[in-house]
């Protein structure tokens, strides 16, 4: 039996110019002009300008302007349960009661932690055993709606997520840390690479809060292997 083993994150929708809108829209607050003037006359150099000052003083309100969807598949439901307690966000996932269970394809995730030959093997055999459970109910009449209750949070969805800007740096924030759990850190990190390509300056200094703020907010809880030095070089190219 296949097992999959690499998630896939699209950026699949972003508002056109989205460093261009929350520029403009953060000089909507002091500026006389109208508002149509202040767009037109908008230009890419003085976007980043404006949403580097405006952000470094901590106003970043401004960025909740610019929305960003992305389509998750091949992930499991141990992390979509995780990504919706980010209420600030929009989520429409995969059915369980529309979409059943193929026994015969590659329909769960194994966690990394199960490093050996032996505990990946005994995975895929309960996993198999889960699956003809599944089948013998459906066979037997049970809707599928029903039937998945014998399904395990290893089981693979997709999500399509849409969140603001601003909402996304909160995101990142907590869940590139090495303290998250690592599905939801490589969804993380996915995403935030995918939105780096067309809105470079709000997110240049995204990633774990270590990266935002300069120093690990963790404190006792921070990892033993944790470098902050490292990560931020990491994530900021430095």
């Amino acid at each position: 039996m296949k097992v999959m083993v690499k998630m896939k994150v699209k950026l699949v929708a972003y508002i056109p110019n989205p460093e261009l809108v929350c520029a403009a829209a953060a000089q909507t607050s002091v500026k006389e002009e109208s508002l149509e003037k202040i767009f037109a006359e908008m230009t890419d150099e003085k976007a980043r300008k404006l949403i580097r000052n405006v952000v470094s003083r901590g106003h970043v309100s401004i960025v909740e302007h610019a929305s960003f969807t992305f389509a998750v598949e091949d992930v499991s439901r141990s992390l979509t349960h995780q990504l919706v307690r980010h209420r600030i966000a929009s989520y429409t996932q995969q059915s369980q009661r529309y979409v059943k269970l193929k026994a015969d394809s590659d329909w769960f995730v194994i966690p990394h932690t199960f490093k050996t030959a032996e505990q990946q093997e005994k995975f895929k055999q309960r996993m198999a055993e889960i699956a003809k459970w599944y089948e013998e109910a459906v066979a037997d009449g049970i809707p599928a709606e029903d039937a998945r209750f014998y399904l395990p949070n290893a089981a693979k969805t997709a999500i399509t997520v849409t969140m603001n800007a601003r909402e996304l740096l909160h995101f990142f924030g907590l869940r590139c840390c090495a303290r998250a759990q690592w599905e939801i850190r490589e969804l993380a990190d996915a995403m935030l690479k995918e939105a780096k390509k067309v809105a470079p300056v709000i997110f240049e200094n995204a990633g774990p809060n270590c990266v935002q703020l300069g120093y690990c907010p963790e404190g006792k809880m921070k990892p033993a292997e944790c470098d902050v030095a490292t990560i931020r070089r990491a994530y900021k190219g430095e």
